[in-house]
């Protein structure tokens, strides 16, 4: 039984999620949730039990002192929920409930009935996960970021790819499959992260995340110093790639490929597309973004209300995705690969989907 009397009633919720791990190549997409809840200030209300869904071996807890008392950090997923006051630049409020944690090393059906139940509580309308994959991206090119959907009507409607993918998949992959089978629209959005610097973070690919979760969601997102960061990080490649010949002639080889494939793509209707994209960011420099509206619009998003009058979609079935279901992907090169990281197969565990391999190093 979900208990959520500590939080309102939400205002055309969307719920945003990311994992570490397997569908996180570079940190990118968890990076982009924490950004998510430091610019609007979230407030965790639930935490999932550590016990039900992780493997201690494989993501250990972390210990702490805090004022010379040792303190422990158990490996989990937690929700947030943020309320953007100003979502659009025209007075348009709009809830986020974000969802951050490790991918879990167990169980996935019943960690995707979980994350649905509390979809279910909160009348969250769309599920939008994150993910990041390995690829062959030149670090020097915008990066490419794919919208995925298995939802004919919804890839129609919101100019997303109909995943076609099949093969091994991680969380990501379930955890839409699983909102399909719940009858919730559920989208993915997929950054490519160049394979030869793969090393976390990746501000760059974070940046582009954020940038279509705003196209996607018609929302505005702070960025704060994430711009700045990007921009030093592609400095800091560059000069990388310079002290290496063969890296260099290989990033050219990619720049050269991305751009004669990309060349059909320099149409009026995809250069209408960008300067209107363009014009939206400009228009909410300095100051236009939407702030963090948790404190300063009611007070604590946590205070104590009655949950009467919530409209909630229909209630998840309780059997959840069907063991191994596909969802859609990312590893290797290509966006509707296997999620994120470097393409190892992941192993069934003993009761819910693969269990994906641990987050490169």
């Amino acid at each position: 039984m979900i208990e959520l009397e500590g939080v309102p009633e939400l205002v055309d919720p969307v719920m945003v999620a990311a994992f570490e791990g397997w569908n996180d190549a570079g940190d990118a997409a968890s990076a982009a949730v924490a950004h998510l809840e430091r610019e609007w200030k979230g407030e965790v209300f639930a935490a999932l039990d550590a016990e039900d869904y992780y493997d201690f071996q494989v993501n250990r807890p972390q210990v702490w002192l805090e004022g010379g008392v040792r303190r422990i950090t158990w490996p989990t997923t937690r929700l947030s929920v943020v309320r953007i006051g100003d979502a659009d630049g025209r007075g348009r409020a709009r809830d986020l409930v974000l969802v951050r944690g490790i991918e879990p090393s167990m169980r996935w059906r019943s960690f995707c009935n979980e994350i649905l139940g509390f979809a279910h509580e909160l009348g969250v309308e769309m599920v939008v996960v994150l993910g990041a994959l390995l690829g062959d991206t030149p670090h020097t090119r915008p990066v490419p970021v794919t919208g995925v959907t298995s939802d004919p009507d919804l890839a129609r409607t919101m100019d997303l790819e109909e995943s076609r993918y099949e093969g091994p998949t991680g969380i990501v992959g379930i955890l839409q499959e699983a909102c399909g089978h719940a009858g919730v629209p559920a989208v993915s959005l997929w950054a490519a992260v160049p394979h030869y610097v793969s090393q976390p973070p990746n501000p760059k690919a974070t940046l582009a995340l954020l940038n279509r979760l705003e196209d996607l969601l018609d929302v505005r997102i702070p960025l704060g110093e994430l711009p700045d960061d990007a921009r030093a990080w592609q400095l800091g490649v560059d000069q990388l790639a310079a002290e290496d010949n063969e890296v260099a002639e290989y990033v050219q080889s990619l720049e050269e490929a991305r751009d004669t494939a990309e060349l059909p793509e320099a149409s009026g209707e995809a250069i209408a597309k960008e300067f209107e994209r363009y014009l939206r960011r400009r228009d909410g420099q300095p100051g236009g973004h939407a702030g963090g509206g948790t404190a300063a619009e009611g007070g604590s998003y946590l205070r104590d209300t009655s949950a009467g009058g919530r409209t909630r979609p229909a209630r998840p079935p309780e059997d959840g995705p069907e063991r191994g279901a596909r969802g859609p992907g990312g590893g290797g090169g290509d966006p509707q690969g296997t999620e994120g990281g470097d393409g190892t197969d992941g192993t069934d565990d003993t009761d819910g989907g693969p269990q994906g391999p641990e987050k490169d190093d």
